[in-house]
């Protein structure tokens, strides 16, 4: 294939028309994860199939990422200004996102997609559908297979020798042309855009500009999608302090992203910058040994393999902690592994990542790397980040010793099986992704280990429920890869356990409320002796006992650990809403809120939503509700 550069004057509908006249009228587009889909150019397509119905047009992707559209008139007063700052007046959204919101898709259109941003799918119907249940490193392959003919994403400028870079998003794409180049018969016509802002990122990521069938110089016109840095509760604190208790020095890190894995990076850098905090902080929370108790500071450093690579692993490399080298010869890492004196040192890579999501900070951080840095920071395919196999086995693991692959997941049912990715009526809520892909390496390596952190309960109130639960109709991870569990009140580990050690294991980091019954029905099913009592420190397994542990170090665990994107009055008028939206689900407490409320104590508050001045009824009653919620 010869590159054929597009001049900036060209538009996007003379792209799609090209495209047709090489394809023919039926179009199975891939698209990329998350950051590096081209919205203007995806839009172009969407638009000519929507104006033709004798074309077909198949979407395939996944993490459709979308502005926040708020539901509510007061929403949209607070979320408004944010949106505006996080994205600009004239962020460019999917056409076929906006459709599944209002009238659905046009009959000629179909969306696939593989992994939803949390939540976005959940009373969707189409999109429930049209769900392909894969796993990350298949997902070229079922691509193929589903007749994908086009893809289409961003890239990054070339570089002086003319290379382009894949940057975000080589994870499906490098699978992807190595499988079409080996099926004769198949061709698929590779289309890259340009995006000023994305970051030159090496590794397989290079390409030559032959890679591609069109290279688009037009500017996308399309912001970066900077995620917003969100809170972290100090449940999710807890959580993320008990994994870093995991994390061996010299060792390997993958994590995903989400709030527990940003207390996990913060709770790793405490240990760092002030061991001797974090081992008091330990003995307060630890209620049972752990035989992979890691302390103390990283003097070797971790290098990070994740399919993902985000905000978290900018701070471990700024706090001094991701500085382990890894070098592409074995010979050469084994020595770096036996302490040996390496030529090289100060040239091997310090990240191995799949795809890049974050906050605008992150994007700034990549674009920002000294020439000397950016090699360090590699991307490739999820075909070499998220398994072992593909002939480079033993170079792997030896870059990869000591891993600690940490996920998240929602429930843990009592025997170790995890739900990470769907609910009992086979709702999707998000996708398996790469997690099976990490849990099943870690039980390949000697020394790898897979956690999955969740949090012990969730809701309130009455509504309180375990989240490690007796059983559940779906499930992501089997339990015959059961391995570490980690939860706000310590770490079950129940590799090689038997179903009894792993009832017992699980309890103990259980809330207090909760144990008995699942105590008893392990005892009714045969799976835990008779005799058996629940220990009496996990007795106190409460939030109450918890933020009493984490008192003499509160400050040390801050909502936003990294900054925040909301100014300090909407940082308390999010949950403040929140609280407002789970009260209309009663007309008495509502009635209470308004009679309650005092608009007179929060002034500013009332101001930033625009009601610091009533005009009429509806907003003199908005502001009392609001100022209850305060």
């Amino acid at each position: 294939m010869v590159g054929a550069v597009m001049s900036s004057g060209e538009q996007l509908e003379q792209v799609v028309e090209r495209t047709l006249a090489r394809v023919g009228r039926h179009i199975v587009l891939g698209l990329p994860l998350g950051l590096g889909k081209p919205n203007r150019l995806v839009n172009a397509f969407y638009q000519r199939a929507k104006a033709d119905s004798t074309l077909r047009l198949d979407i395939v992707t996944a993490l459709s990422l979308d502005i926040p559209q708020p539901g509510h008139w007061l929403e949209a007063r607070l979320m408004g200004p944010i949106i505006e700052r996080q994205f600009g007046k004239h962020y460019p959204r999917l056409g076929y996102q906006v459709d599944l919101g209002a009238d659905g898709l046009p009959d000629n259109v179909s969306l696939t997609e593989f992994y939803f941003q949390s939540g976005a799918a959940l009373g969707k119907p189409l999109l429930q559908r049209r769900y392909i249940s894969s796993n990350y490193t298949h997902v070229a392959r079922d691509l193929v297979d589903r007749g994908i003919n086009v893809t289409a994403q961003l890239i990054s400028a070339p570089d002086s020798a003319g290379r382009y870079s894949l940057s975000c998003n080589p994870d499906v794409s490098l699978d992807l042309a190595r499988i079409v180049q080996s099926r004769s018969g198949r061709s698929l016509v590779c289309i890259g855009q340009v995006h000023p802002d994305l970051p030159f990122m090496h590794g397989d990521a290079i390409v030559d500009a032959d890679f591609f069938d069109e290279i688009i110089d037009l500017d996308p016109a399309q912001p970066l999608f900077g995620l917003p840095r969100m809170p972290v509760s100090l449940q999710d604190h807890a959580v993320g302090f008990q994994a870093s208790r995991l994390v061996a020095d010299g060792g390997t890190l993958q994590i995903g992203i989400g709030s527990l894995s940003d207390a996990l990076v913060h709770s790793l850098i405490l240990r760092h910058d002030a061991p001797d905090e974090h081992r008091r902080l330990r003995d307060r929370l630890a209620n049972q040994p752990c035989t992979l108790e890691a302390e103390g500071v990283f003097d070797e450093g971790l290098y990070g393999a994740s399919e993902m690579f985000m905000d978290g692993f900018m701070h471990l490399y700024k706090a001094g902690i991701l500085k382990r080298e890894v070098f592409d010869d074995l010979e050469l890492q084994q020595r770096a592994n036996r302490g040996e004196a390496i030529e090289q040192s100060g040239s091997g890579a310090l990240m191995d990542g799949g795809f890049f999501l974050g906050s605008s900070g992150f994007y700034e951080f990549l674009r920002g790397l000294s020439e000397e840095e950016k090699p360090r920071f590699r991307m490739h395919g999820v075909g070499r980040i998220n398994q072992l196999y593909g002939g480079s086995e033993a170079l792997e693991i030896a870059q990869r010793r000591h891993a600690r692959f940490i996920n998240t997941c929602m429930m843990v049912t009592a025997t170790g099986a995890a739900v990470s990715d769907g609910l009992a009526d086979h709702q999707l809520v998000s996708g398996v992704g790469g997690q099976y892909n990490f849990v099943a390496m870690a039980h390949a390596m000697d020394d790898g280990r897979s956690a999955l952190m969740l949090r012990a309960a969730r809701g309130s109130g009455d509504g309180r429920r375990s989240n490690i639960v007796w059983e559940y109709p779906h499930v992501t991870i089997p339990r015959h890869l059961r391995d570490l569990v980690v939860t706000e009140y310590g770490i079950a580990d129940l590799r090689g356990k038997t179903d009894e050690e792993c009832v017992q294991a699980l309890v103990c980091i259980m809330e207090a409320p909760f144990q008995d019954e699942l105590v008893e029905r392990a005892k009714r099913a045969g799976k835990l002796d008779k005799g058996w009592r629940v220990p009496d420190q996990a007795r106190s397994n409460t939030p109450q006992a918890l933020r009493e542990k984490f008192q003499p170090l509160r400050e040390r665990f801050p909502e936003y650990p990294y900054g925040s994107d909301f100014s300090e009055i909407e940082q308390r008028l999010i949950p403040a809403l929140k609280r407002l939206k789970g009260l209309s689900a009663s007309k008495t407490r509502l009635l209470r809120a308004a009679l309650t409320g005092r608009p007179d104590k929060h002034p500013e508050a009332l101001a930033r939503l625009g009601l610091d001045k009533p005009t009429n009824l509806k907003e003199r009653l908005y502001a009392r509700l609001v100022a209850s919620v305060l």
